[in-house]
């Protein structure tokens, strides 16, 4: 392998955790970092002075102008948005956990969307990626005042919605493993229990699948909602327990198919927040890596 496909394929994971964040979608992340391969495999020897400033540099800009587009057709998107979600390795440590339930988790991407494109990428870079204001003033091509103020106003959009405190694998484990014992026994009222008085439900259908239009509030309609499929379709359901975006959820199947991946909030006691993704089309890579799996 020569020295530059080497340092390419280095850095490719950083690059592709630079464009998913952006994206929130890793099918498009990948054709991001495609497409910054090309261009990187086509540059004559010599003509990159800073190989790991311009592919990250490239991969941002890239990011910025897909995400520019996916916009608008997001605003016409059937129902809520959600991210694609993405089947991780569960954290080994403490702090992996912390990272992965902060800036990977369903909620957070989420909520980046209210943030302009290069908003985006300005606050990623910094606050997830550490970069230093000068990097990220060439990849917005704007000086170092002015990527702060964009970085200080992002901060401020988004400061209530970061996590208020860090829940331990454990404990969140523990909850999920007894929420999920419930559900397989049909035990409603234990459902109900392990839900937060104030817990949410969002689902994102893409208007191919149903879903509801607008968030449901309150833990015991958000239990009730998801036992429902139980009474209807019992005997097919089954419930397998995956790291979604680094941190433990729920894949649900009726049958062999794979009808929803679904992300958790909790703190530690309660589920606090539930986002349920139906869109088959961003289920397609799980349900292919699953069935590999099997097989």
């Amino acid at each position: 392998m020569d020295p530059s496909t080497d340092l390419f394929l280095q850095l490719q994971p950083r690059l592709l955790g630079v464009a998913y964040r952006m994206l929130g979608s890793l099918a498009e992340a990948e054709d991001v970092v495609q497409d910054v391969w090309l261009g990187w495999n086509a540059a004559a020897p010599g003509e990159i002075l800073d190989p790991e400033a311009w592919l990250v540099t490239t991969t941002s800009r890239r990011s910025i102008d897909r995400l520019r587009r996916a916009r608008s057709e997001r605003e016409r998107y059937a129902g809520i948005w959600l991210p694609e979600p993405v089947i991780t390795a569960a954290p080994a440590t403490p702090e992996e956990l912390q990272e992965a339930s902060s800036d990977l988790s369903l909620a957070f991407l989420t909520v980046l969307e209210r943030l302009s494109p290069e908003a985006r990428a300005a606050y990623l870079l910094r606050e997830v990626f550490d970069a230093d204001y000068p990097d990220i003033a060439r990849v917005l091509d704007k000086n170092e005042a002015a990527c702060r103020q964009i970085v200080h106003r992002a901060k401020s959009q988004l400061r209530e919605e970061r996590p208020r405190y860090v829940v331990s694998a454990e404990a969140h484990q523990r909850l999920m493993r007894r929420f999920a014992e419930a559900w397989s026994n049909a035990d409603l009222q234990a459902m109900k229990e392990l839900m937060a008085d104030s817990a949410s439900l969002i689902g994102d259908g893409g208007g191919i699948v149903s879903s509801f239009p607008q968030p449901m509030v309150g833990g015991a309609r958000v239990a009730q909602l998801l036992y429902a499929c139980t009474l209807r379709r019992g005997h097919e359901l089954r419930l397998e327990l995956a790291w979604i975006n680094g941190r433990l959820g729920l894949l649900r199947y009726f049958g062999d198919e794979l009808e929803s991946a679904q992300y958790y909030d909790s703190d530690g006691e309660r589920i606090t927040g539930v986002y349920v993704q139906r869109n088959p089309d961003k289920l397609r890579r799980i349900a292919a890596d699953r069935l590999t799996l099997l097989h």
